[in-house]
């Protein structure tokens, strides 16, 4: 699927659709000094637990995301967001079928 169109006007909710039993995402910007990258999953869908090093940003768009950040649980919901920290590990799980918004900077 191609990076959304510039100088135009998109609903992020709107861009992506939650689908039985997966994870989809959409990257809407990919350049060598970051990404941001939407996401929808189904309940019950996440990705496992993984580092990155850099500092990631996740805005939860709709519904509940179960995140854990170097073991430490969190729970959130619609127009919440975290900072999951450069190498540390973390997981996110939907305990409901969710939307989340994914921002890396490279840098």
């Amino acid at each position: 699927m191609e990076s959304a169109k510039k100088t135009q006007i998109h609903s992020l909710n709107d861009m992506l659709t939650v689908q039985t039993g997966a994870v989809v995402s959409r990257t809407i910007i990919n350049e060598k000094t970051g990404t941001i990258t939407l996401f929808a999953f189904d309940e019950g869908e996440g990705l496992s637990e993984h580092s990155a090093p850099y500092d990631a940003y996740v805005q939860i768009l709709d519904g509940v995301m179960d995140v854990t950040i170097g073991g430490e649980p969190f729970q959130l919901k619609t127009g919440e967001m975290i900072i999951m920290p450069a190498n540390i590990p973390h997981a996110l799980k939907a305990s409901q079928p969710a939307k989340m918004l994914l921002v890396m900077i490279r840098s």
